[in-house]
């Protein structure tokens, strides 16, 4: 027999078991009676201290030790009964904020480990490729001078397309579709500071100061970083996962929210 789709939701898994656990608690037991003086610990519960013990230590307890987990146990017991008979988890904001946290892991531990399949993962990053764009990438022409009155004469001589007449220098004419990072690195902060202001254009600008001198620079082209897919991939199923998980959050909400009536005094 097949099943309908909407049985393998996480969603319904979450909303089922919290059903479970409510009629589990209202019908096949109670909770802890602070009023009670009895605490059983039976040969269950000394298998779960056990196990504890031996998923931190990596092997299983000697008789000191499990006796020493059951006397650890015992007080804790002891100490939350008490806690509760005096009303201590009441109106307990920390402990209030615990079981919210441990609601919302509840409606999100299925999108935790949610694998996503290739057209699920290229589907949110073209719905979020503005989250991804790289830094601007910049290709431009520079002209080398010492002194800044000769920058300023070479510009009112330059044209569009002849560069001007500079000296020389140990610095690239030229750079195509280069990083303002690998600008700085090479020319220095002063530049690429004073390049980000500029704007494209087929005229020669200027003077731009550098830890050099001066440069007159045409920019040619100014554009954003188009990011690959597979070279980002982890870090897109990771902000896939993660919106998974919020989204989840907010529909078992949404569910649960529906059930309550809000009454605010204005």
């Amino acid at each position: 027999m097949t099943l309908p789709g909407w049985t393998r939701e996480p969603l319904v898994h979450f909303l089922g078991l919290g059903a479970i656990v409510y009629f589990a608690l209202t019908w096949g037991g109670t909770p802890v009676d602070p009023a009670s003086r009895v605490i059983s610990v039976d040969a269950e519960q000394q298998a779960q201290l056990a196990l504890g013990f031996e998923q931190v230590m990596g092997r299983a307890p000697t008789d000191a030790e499990l006796d020493a987990r059951i006397d650890r146990y015992v007080r804790d017991e002891v100490l939350y009964r008490e806690a509760l008979r005096l009303g201590l988890d009441q109106d307990d904001a920390v402990v209030r904020q615990r079981m919210v946290a441990k609601m919302d892991l509840s409606a999100s531990a299925a999108a935790e480990i949610a694998q996503a399949g290739e057209a699920a993962l290229r589907t949110y990053f073209e719905a979020n490729r503005e989250k991804y764009t790289g830094a601007a990438l910049v290709s431009f022409d520079q002209v080398y001078f010492a002194d800044e009155a000769r920058a300023r004469a070479a510009l009112g001589e330059a044209g569009t397309r002849a560069a001007p007449s500079g000296e020389p220098i140990s610095l690239p004419p030229s750079v195509d579709g280069s990083s303002m990072r690998d600008v700085q690195n090479r020319l220095g902060e002063q530049f690429a500071r004073a390049l980000a202001e500029l704007a494209p254009s087929e005229r020669w600008q200027g003077p731009v100061p550098s830890g050099f001198g001066w440069h007159l620079v045409r920019l040619r082209d100014r554009r954003s970083a188009e990011p690959e897919f597979e070279a980002i991939r982890s870090r897109v199923e990771n902000d896939w996962r993660s919106a998974q998980i919020a989204d989840r959050k907010q529909r078992a909400f949404d569910v649960l929210r529906s059930a309550y009536r809000v009454e605010i005094d204005q």
